[in-house]
């Protein structure tokens, strides 16, 4: 009689699963809770401790670890002396293998759990079972995933046994799973102790989905979602219309979202291949996104809104005659979705504006590297804003130049923005010298740039932004100073009467 060992803590389709390996003349071995299932369902099952003539110990700490059970999984059959080892030991071999782990994920997801409890649910034995099957795929079915028990028994129902490429695919599987399994662990436990930079580190995402293709259609790509990620994410928004997003759609969705999230008034945020076109902020979000929109009209055709309000029926209507790729709120309104729902290509995306709290790591590939660093969370609250010229910014000035900074820290390097009170009016993205994004977005501001200010993410090596800047209009700028020239820049904005505040914080973005 064949052999299969089932003990899992997710018991859906169980039941079924195993009625029909006892029809197929299996024999079910079980443990604990999921023998107690079995029990009550009628269905014949063998308890571990019979196979091992040994009682779980040490509240079920120790119960499948034994000899009688690891040697009926790891025994190579098609090795003589390795039959006639457990023969001689009255091992028999276990078939089929069907286990599933402690809930570790789940129990650390909540964010008051235990730190005694999130130790017991460290599965020990589970891991070790799947390993030894997962290891002698060649003979043993190893199964970790409910959503593998059709396919397994209709290869079963047909052939009576499994294909050997069935079996190492599901081995595979088990060895996904389990160093998935411990990379939580190992994350969960380096952060209780403290510890900011280990020897190794190892992240765990799964699959979300497919991609058609990456930045480009030669590209192959997928999308893959931390398990235990900020809930405020691209990964874990809600689709309410529209197709799939792609490669890029993901990338320039994330940018929207990380500057939107900066305002706490209404605002309305549109990007262009990762860098803002236009931001907004008013009473309203209609208000917010007519001004968004005015920013640059030209460059927010086939671009990205995010709103940090609901979108209402008078927005959508201003939405709906433009060609947009995707918008995104913490909701729609009936009429809102009436209105952009009409076009069918447009994506609708809500997220939870209500958890923007946690803060992650940025992990960036390089090839045969990756660099993992903070995200850059630093906010003009957390600076120490000195006034370097002799004339100190108005009080509008300054909400301008604070809209101003919280815009440029998401804005390719070298990086400028010429803003008013409530909205971007020139963005200078991704140049090689900061001159050249100056002129970029002076050009770009035009006649508004008189009375406008100006942020940079990096200080000016020289005062020639600084006349550009006046030459335009500009009247305050803020940047972060700490270059060894700082004084021919104050010298310069002190001749034009420009007011210059100095953070000390940069805001490189590569």
């Amino acid at each position: 009689m064949k052999r299969a060992l089932i003990s899992v803590s997710d018991k859906s389709g169980i039941i079924e699963f195993a009625e029909s390996l006892v029809k197929l003349g299996y024999e079910i071995l079980s443990t604990g809770g999921t023998k107690r299932v079995f029990e009550e369902n009628g269905i014949p099952v063998t308890g571990v401790e019979e196979v091992t003539g040994f009682p779980e110990i040490l509240d079920g700490r120790v119960k499948t670890l034994h000899p009688s059970i690891h040697g009926g999984l790891l025994a190579k059959l098609s090795n003589p002396a390795h039959k006639e080892q457990i023969e001689s030991q009255n091992i028999k071999p276990i078939d089929l293998v069907c286990v599933n782990l402690y809930p570790f994920q789940q129990t650390i997801a909540n964010p008051n759990v235990a730190f005694e409890d999130a130790i017991e649910n460290i599965d020990i034995g589970g891991p070790s079972m799947l390993r030894s099957a997962a290891k002698n795929f060649e003979t043993v079915t190893v199964i970790v995933d409910a959503a593998d028990y059709d396919a397994v028994l209709a290869e079963l129902n047909v052939n009576g046994v499994t294909t050997l490429k069935t079996r190492q695919k599901l081995s595979a599987k088990v060895f996904r799973h389990t160093a998935a399994y411990d990379s939580f662990i190992a994350e969960y436990l380096t952060e209780q102790a403290g510890e900011e930079l280990p020897e190794q580190v190892t992240f765990t995402y799964e699959l979300k989905q497919s991609l058609r293709y990456g930045e480009n259609p030669h590209q192959k790509a997928s999308f893959y979602e931390k398990r235990l990620g900020s809930n405020f994410s691209i990964a874990k928004a809600r689709q309410l219309h529209g197709k799939e997003l792609s490669y890029n759609n993901i990338h320039d969705a994330d940018a929207a979202l990380q500057i939107v999230k900066e305002f706490n008034e209404p605002a309305a945020v549109a990007v262009k291949h990762m860098n803002p076109c236009g931001v907004g902020t008013g009473a309203t979000v209609e208000d917010a996104f007519s001004k968004a929109f005015a920013a640059d009209p030209v460059s927010i055709f086939g671009g990205i809104v995010a709103f940090n309000r609901a979108v209402d029926g008078a927005t959508a209507a201003q939405l709906h005659e433009i060609f947009l790729e995707i918008v995104i709120a913490p909701a729609f309104s009936d009429e809102a979705l009436d209105i952009l729902t009409a076009k069918k290509n447009i994506r609708l995306l809500t997220v939870p504006f209500d958890q923007t709290g946690g803060v992650e790591r940025m992990l960036t590939s390089v090839e045969g590297g990756l660099l993992v660093q903070d995200l850059d969370s630093f906010s003009l609250a957390d600076a120490d804003v000195k006034v370097a010229t002799d004339r100190t910014p108005t009080a509008e000035e300054m909400e301008a130049l604070e809209l101003a900074w919280k815009v440029v820290k998401h804005v390719k390097s070298n990086a400028i923005v010429v803003a008013d009170k409530d909205m971007t009016l020139g963005v200078g993205a991704g140049q090689m010298n900061r001159v050249g994004a100056a002129k970029i977005a002076l050009e770009q501001a035009g006649e508004k740039a008189k009375g406008a200010v100006m942020a940079s993410d990096a200080f000016f090596p020289m005062d020639d932004t600084v006349e550009a800047a006046a030459k335009a209009g500009i009247t305050a700028i803020i940047q972060p100073g700490g270059s060894i020239r700082d004084e021919d820049s104050i010298k310069k904005a002190n001749e034009y009467g420009i007011a210059m505040i100095m953070t000390g914080i940069r805001h490189f973005k590569h």
